[in-house]
């Protein structure tokens, strides 16, 4: 017998969406989502994503729709108003692509470290359900991904996903492919479904609802250059690789650090700064300046090449980022 949906919308469905970057796994998880709800709970449904370049740090929609058992699915449209939404990378609440459609009804799910009222304020949410967990936390804890603990939390804040269900569908999929994960996977998952504390918010607004903005391509037929001349072209002056970490970044402490470069030789990205100076034995030279984590994927070779331990792995901490990226120090000076 299928199960009963909450809710649903004009035309009948349960609509999910996860907003998230590439490289932590939404589209396999939009996947277990519509597997799990199909096969084993005897709904209908179906489940795809959106993406553009398949590379870490790009943005990423992974939409999910369910529906009763006797109803045909006839649309392949993105969910522009969901019901649960969640966020497996708080990056695109600052960039403004992830909170739209939210509505006084939503459920929404985000990866973070910050307490839920700012969440709150940073989403503009009036009424709803909201549930914080640190997913990426977990996930290096646990060696898996953040997409697992995000599953569980989605579970729980669902009210109807079964959870048995998503176990077996995460089985199905990952057991055979990386069987040596598997249990690291379904360890995530649990705890995002018990570590998940969801937060009902009241509206007293007449028209809460955020507005949807379908922004148009900057150009186009009628305002193209001549012959598709490419009047700017690209560049890594201002390029932000913060949304393609995984979690983790490199610390760095001072008095450990040698200033021997190899944390520069081997960097693929050039976060690292020298500058001219004196080192700790007094003598002139080039010095270690700092880390510009702008540009930091969090790859932490450094971490590995550093012989004195002055570089270490920790948490990918947003004000930690703020407060020591070199690209700060220089603007403030």
């Amino acid at each position: 017998m299928a199960v009963q949906l909450p809710r649903t919308n004009k035309s009948g469905f349960y609509e999910i969406r996860m907003e998230s970057v590439g490289g932590l796994g939404a589209n396999v998880a939009g996947k277990i989502l519509g597997e799990a709800g199909v096969l084993a709970m005897g709904l209908n449904g179906a489940n795809f994503a959106s993406y553009g370049a398949e590379k870490k740090g790009t943005p990423v929609k992974s939409f999910v729709r369910f529906c009763a058992p006797d109803q045909q699915v006839r649309t392949a449209s993105p969910v522009e108003f969901p019901h649960l939404l969640a966020i497996l990378h708080e990056s695109l609440i600052r960039a403004g692509i992830a909170q739209e459609g939210i509505t006084h009804d939503t459920t929404v799910v985000v990866n973070s470290t910050h307490p839920a009222e700012k969440i709150r304020q940073d989403l503009g949410m009036c009424g709803g359900a909201l549930g914080v967990i640190d997913a990426s936390g977990i996930a290096a804890a646990e060696k898996s991904r953040a997409n697992m603990v995000m599953l569980g939390a989605m579970t729980r804040a669902s009210g109807f996903l079964d959870q048995q269900a998503i176990r077996d569908a995460v089985s199905e999929n990952l057991g055979h492919k990386y069987p040596k994960l598997l249990q690291g996977n379904l360890r995530a998952l649990d705890r995002g479904f018990s570590e998940l504390e969801l937060q009902q918010f009241s509206c007293d607004l007449e028209h809460p609802d955020q507005p949807l903005r379908r922004a148009g391509p900057p150009i186009g037929y009628e305002n193209g250059p001549m012959g598709g001349t490419i009047v700017n072209p690209g560049n890594t002056m201002e390029k932000d690789l913060s949304a393609a970490r995984m979690g983790r970044i490199p610390l760095y402490d001072h008095d450990k650090c040698i200033n021997c470069g190899k944390c520069e030789y081997t960097c693929p990205d050039f976060c690292y700064t020298f500058t001219d100076g004196t080192d700790h034995k007094g003598r002139r030279g080039r010095i270690f300046a700092g880390i510009d984590y702008r540009y930091c994927k969090g790859c932490l070779r450094c971490v590995e090449a550093c012989p004195t331990e002055a570089l270490t792995a920790g948490d990918d901490n947003e004000e930690y980022v703020a407060e020591h990226t070199t690209s700060q120090m220089k603007a403030g000076s």
